[in-house]
């Protein structure tokens, strides 16, 4: 499997990041335990995953998925083998969100523990916090790094404006910057990443992790109409995708799809890993069957005449 050097942080991975929010949701350990030796054994070697999940869970308190990975990796003994990727900063509790230094020096120790790992390899601050100066929150990154904790530091649902404010903040020693973004982006998703955003992180070089890569499963062709929104957990979210343009992009999927003897998914994956300044996109799977897809989406090479009509109906 190729690898792609994650922005500047010297990591490289593969072009497809296995999204770890099922573990212990939609996947049990025992079945998280099977898509993880699959993964890897595939070749894939980046793992995505936060504090918080699946903390929406009724009866979960969060830490349940690095839970579930710092359990699999202790019986793998293949730390050196992966790229382990976490989030802090969401609401854990009482007093336990946000990304003040007190907060980020607790919440990584916490993350340690339950991965049952020395370190992090990216550590990243899952959504900004207007509380915190962010001069506070990349000193306390700079922190950890220089412990030996993380490795690289990166943001997840910055826009143009608080990246560029991260960017500059970090100039002065003493504060990490942040080497990769993980921006909510798909084939339907587009005006958030696209534009002032995407520029951005082409010139300053940063890696870009896209998560909701497949529309919350929309991009699948798995929903086609409101009748079909009972078929999993996350169908209640579909529905803001049924629309005209959703609708018309799926039959543009499933056109593009039957000319490379590929699923609409495989394609909707593809044409993000094809992005130039997409470094790899997270998806994420609760079977055999539908793992078995995705690393078929790595390995789509699509045509530029797809491409562009892709582009011009999404």
């Amino acid at each position: 499997m190729d690898k792609r050097n994650l922005g500047k942080t010297g990591l490289e991975i593969a072009p497809l990041v296995f999204g770890g929010n099922v573990f212990g949701w939609t996947a049990d350990e025992a079945t998280s335990f099977a898509l993880l030796d699959a993964f890897v054994g595939h070749g894939f070697n980046a793992i995505d995953t936060a504090d918080v999940y699946s903390r929406w869970v009724p009866g979960n308190a969060g830490g349940e998925s690095e839970t579930i990975i710092g359990n699999w990796l202790k019986a793998r003994r293949g730390r050196d083998r992966v790229v382990i990727v976490t989030k802090a900063g969401s609401e854990m509790g009482p007093g336990k969100n946000g990304l003040s230094k007190a907060y980020i020096m607790r919440a990584v120790e916490d993350s340690l523990r339950r991965l049952q790992t020395d370190f992090i390899d990216l550590y990243l601050s899952h959504r900004p916090d207007p509380d915190t100066p962010i001069e506070e929150t990349l000193e306390a990154h700079q922190r950890l790094i220089e412990q030996g904790k993380i490795r690289s530091a990166g943001g997840s649902n910055y826009d143009a404006a608080g990246l560029a404010a991260a960017l500059k903040a970090s100039t002065t020693p003493g504060r990490a910057r942040y080497e990769v973004l993980q921006p909510e982006y798909n084939l339907y998703d587009r005006a958030g990443y696209e534009g002032e955003l995407e520029r951005l992180v082409v010139n300053e070089g940063i890696g870009v992790i896209t998560y909701f890569s497949l529309a919350s499963g929309f991009l699948t062709g798995k929903y086609r109409s409101e009748a079909d929104l009972g078929k999993s957990p996350r169908g209640g979210g579909i529905k803001r995708y049924l629309d005209e343009r959703g609708l018309r992009l799926l039959g543009a999927l499933d056109d593009v799809a039957a000319q490379h003897d590929a699923t609409p998914a495989q394609v909707a994956l593809a044409w993000l890993i094809a992005r130039p300044s997409v470094t790899a996109p997270i998806a994420s799977a609760t079977s055999a069957a539908q793992l078995k897809e995705l690393v078929k989406a790595a390995r789509l090479k699509l045509d530029r005449d797809a491409i562009e009509r892709l582009d011009a109906i999404a």
